[in-house]
């Protein structure tokens, strides 16, 4: 372990306890106060898959990426790699019926024309240890936005289905009526973002910072680097929310039909409970004379 990298964090026994312990503490309190919207253990479970994943995959990430940075076509599928499982991962998160792969072109815009940019400009330079970093924050970026805005639209939509129903009767196109009604709430997906620039410096210092000053770059490169970040994800997530924004209201992403059988639930531990308890109420009933 080098110098740069102990100073930050230590890979060592007791790293791994403090994360376990962090994690566990996680889900326990995610738990205890039912904080999932069904009001049981199901965000819970979620947490303790999330930590879990996230540990599995830097493992394998950490084991391939030297290899991948130095393999023109093995960098350029893993690019793809991230945007695939950002495109199902917000879809996923916005709806569950078949118009989940339109989140796949808010990301998309969002995203190219800032690499482009930096790679046409010769400020990122086409090399896998600068490209997939760089390109990995402004999908995950995109991916916030993008979850952020149709999640609230489609939910204001179907609270507000009235108001549509009035701006139609006013002679207004569905696409505006929809539009009028999901703007506010969609425009909200960009204060995450607007926070973590307002504070940079003040409040946190973020990883590409921290990482160049690990690396040996002087404070001033850093902050640039940091800065032009910052600036190109405000950039690409204002395209995303525009473009998601635009697919809510043309019914392009959609919530699945009133009255559609729902897709087959995954196990958790409230369905679990659910099953048993029912079981047991059959079973006292059948027993009682």
């Amino acid at each position: 372990m080098n110098s740069a990298s102990a100073a930050l964090l230590p890979v060592n026994a007791v790293l791994a306890w403090v994360l376990a312990v962090l994690l566990a503490a996680a889900v326990a309190v995610t738990a205890a106060a039912r904080l999932s919207p069904e009001q049981h253990f199901g965000r819970a479970r979620e947490v303790l898959t999330a930590g879990l994943r996230a540990a599995l995959q830097l493992a394998a990430v950490s084991a391939i990426i030297g290899w991948v940075v130095h393999h023109g076509a093995a960098l350029l599928g893993f690019v793809l790699l991230m945007y695939a499982v950002a495109v199902r991962t917000a879809g996923r998160r916005i709806t569950s019926d078949g118009t989940w792969w339109w989140t796949a072109l808010p990301i998309a815009v969002g995203v190219l024309p800032a690499v482009a940019l930096l790679l046409g400009t010769g400020l990122l330079p086409v090399r896998g240890i600068a490209l997939i970093p760089v390109t990995g924050i402004l999908i995950g970026g995109a991916l916030t936005a993008t979850v952020l805005a149709g999640r609230q639209s489609m939910v204001t939509l179907e609270q507000r289905h009235g108001e549509v129903e009035a701006g139609l009767a006013l002679g207004l196109t569905e696409r505006d009526a929809r539009i009028e009604i999901a703007r506010p709430v969609a425009s909200d997906a960009l204060v995450p973002g607007l926070d973590q620039t307002r504070t940079v410096g003040l409040v946190t210092l973020p990883g590409a910072f921290v990482g160049m000053l690990l690396g040996g770059a002087d404070a001033i490169t850093a902050g640039a680097v940091q800065l032009f970040v910052l600036v190109a994800l405000m950039a690409v997530q204002a395209v995303a929310v525009t473009v998601t924004l635009e697919l809510v209201a043309r019914s392009r992403i959609t919530a699945p039909r009133r009255g559609t059988a729902p897709p087959s639930p995954r196990w958790t531990w409230s369905s679990w409970r659910a099953r048993r308890t029912a079981r047991s109420s059959s079973a006292r009933g059948r027993a009682e004379p």
